[in-house]
Formats: C-alpha cells, sequence, structure tokens
C-alpha cells in the first residue's frame, strides 16, 4: 500500500511547437511518479482563441482520452474513423501495437478551444493488440450528496466511480471522472481504498483534503482513502484520476509507451519509414516526423513516491 498522501503536482508550460505551434500545461507524467493508477499523461490545451492543426502522428501502448471543455475537435485515424467531438462526449483512441491520427479544431478560423487530453497505459494483455476507435456521446451522471449546501454531481468518463460504469472499453481497474461541485457546497468524494487517486482542479476554487487548490494543479491522494472531502466557495469543476497502481515500469517516449528502449527505437524506425504498422490517416498531405533520439538508452520511469 502507498497510504494516504497530499502531494501536490504543479502543470508546467511546454511548447509542442512544429506544425502545431500551441503551447499546453502538462500535469502528467511528473518527475517523481509516471502513473496514477493507469493514468500516464495529461496535457489542458487552453483555453485560447486558436486554430488547432495537429497531424497525423503515431502511438503505441497507450489509450488517449479526449475530452473537451469548450469548441469542438475532429479527429481522424489509420482505422478510417472520422469523429466531431463537443462537450460531454468522449473519444477514445486505443493504439494497441500502432496507430496514428490527427486532430483539427472544426472551421478554418481560430475558435475558443479547450480540453484536456489524457493518456492511459495499457497492460501486456492489451498492448500488443489491434487499435481501436470509440466515440460515447452519453455517459453515465452521478448525484453525490453534500455535507453542506447543493448537491454534487459526477460524469463518469471512464471506469467507474461511485457505482455507475462508464461504457467505454477499460482495460485496468481504472476511474475518470469530472465532478462538479455547487458554490458554498462541502462534499466527501467516495474513492476505492485500494485504487491511488488524485483530482485536478480544472475551473474556479476548491479545498480537497483541506488544501486550498490553485487553477490547474493536481493533489495527488495516495490510497487508503474511502473518500475525499473537497468543498468550493464559488463553484468548482474538478477532474479525478485513478485506479488500480500500475504492475509495470514504462518507457515513454515521444507519442509511445513501451516497455524498453529497444521497442521505442523500433516504433520510431517504423513511423519514419512509413510502415503499415501506423496506417494511414486520409485527408492529409503531411504528418509529424519524429524527434531524434537522445544519445542514451532510454530508462523506465520509476517511482519516487
Amino acid at each position: 500500500m502507498i497510504g494516504e498522501r497530499r502531494i501536490v503536482l504543479e502543470p508546467r508550460e511546454v511548447p509542442l511547437g512544429g506544425v502545431r505551434g500551441m503551447n499546453v500545461l502538462r500535469v502528467l507524467p511528473h518527475r517523481n511518479l509516471p502513473t496514477i493508477g493507469a493514468w500516464c499523461f495529461l496535457d489542458r490545451f487552453g483555453p485560447a482563441d486558436t486554430r488547432m492543426r495537429v497531424e497525423p502522428h503515431p502511438h503505441i501502448g497507450l489509450q488517449t482520452v479526449t475530452w473537451p471543455l469548450v469548441g469542438e475537435i475532429r479527429h481522424r485515424d489509420s482505422l478510417g474513423s472520422d469523429a466531431d467531438l463537443r462537450r460531454g462526449q468522449l473519444n477514445l483512441m486505443t493504439a494497441g501495437n500502432g496507430i496514428s491520427h490527427s486532430e483539427y479544431s472544426i472551421g478554418d478560423d481560430p475558435i475558443p478551444l479547450d480540453a484536456l487530453q489524457f493518456w492511459v497505459v495499457l497492460p501486456e494483455s492489451a498492448r500488443h493488440g489491434s487499435g481501436g476507435f470509440e466515440r460515447h456521446t452519453e455517459l453515465p451522471q452521478v448525484t453525490l450528496s453534500a455535507d453542506a449546501g447543493e448537491d454534487a454531481t459526477g460524469v463518469v468518463v471512464l471506469g467507474e466511480f461511485a457505482g455507475a460504469v462508464s461504457p467505454a472499453t477499460v482495460y485496468t481497474p481504472i476511474v475518470g471522472a469530472e465532478i462538479s461541485v455547487p458554490a458554498g457546497t462541502r462534499v466527501r468524494l467516495p474513492l476505492r481504498p485500494e485504487w491511488e487517486h488524485a483530482l485536478m482542479l480544472v475551473e474556479c476554487d476548491a479545498t480537497v483534503a483541506t488544501h486550498a487548490m490553485p487553477r490547474n494543479e493536481m493533489l495527488y491522494l495516495g490510497d487508503s482513502r474511502e473518500f475525499v472531502e473537497v468543498y468550493s466557495a464559488q463553484g468548482a469543476l474538478l477532474f479525478l484520476i485513478g485506479g488500480e497502481p500500475f504492475e509495470n515500469e514504462i518507457v515513454m517516449w515521444w507519442n509511445f509507451a513501451g516497455r524498453t528502449h529497444d521497442e521505442i527505437v523500433e516504433a520510431r524506425a517504423d513511423w519514419e519509414a512509413a510502415s503499415d504498422r501506423f496506417g494511414v490517416v486520409d485527408g492529409h498531405d503531411i504528418r509529424i516526423p519524429a524527434p531524434p533520439l537522445p544519445d542514451v538508452r532510454l530508462m523506465p520511469r520509476g517511482r519516487k513516491i
């Protein structure tokens, strides 16, 4: 067991550069914490008026979870999927052994855009399999009884939370849920004590486990908790992630999640060679090239918390 923790994970600004030309706030991976459950990556892009053009790029060994807050995003992938996504809907892409995709904002002009982009690392049983894509427009909602104020609500995006289960496909015991807390409300969010959890403040104000959180900060809670208390003076939007601690150390580089340096080298070579492994995303004339590998061997990211 990890035990109860209260560790602040501060976001850092990361330039995506290249043809994307965007800055994002990156919360995961953290230098001391590569995974929370199977969650291994979290970016927030926005809020901003922007023209998003993420050209085709590859993934292995993970699922991408796209959760828009404002604006619409068009997803296309090498399986032939072509889907527009908006607030309250989920795009879930499973990379398996290899997939490629693109993400564009809708229209040719800059639009208001804000979204959370997560990655979930796949276990051995799924990471060598075929890719897949799911779009979920209806997700279960739960009511969370307040200790003071109005009841809070939750949308179960991935896995299970408060007795409700998302229809999205998962491969490890996991939770991903958006939590809305009304102004003046104090509420206990139910947690599974055998899982580790973390909460990110997306909008407004919140005090979590007596810690006052600034916007975009994540608070790592460890495990061994049956609940966590949240209070908001002005109303809050939070995102809860967690799950069973992931069984393996992983090697993450660029858009790949593997187990060894050699796996990453092979995936990069296959992408640069336009291998059938990653397929083709229709409707694009260009794609994002892989960056150079570092001069040292890539090593697993060890947990220091």
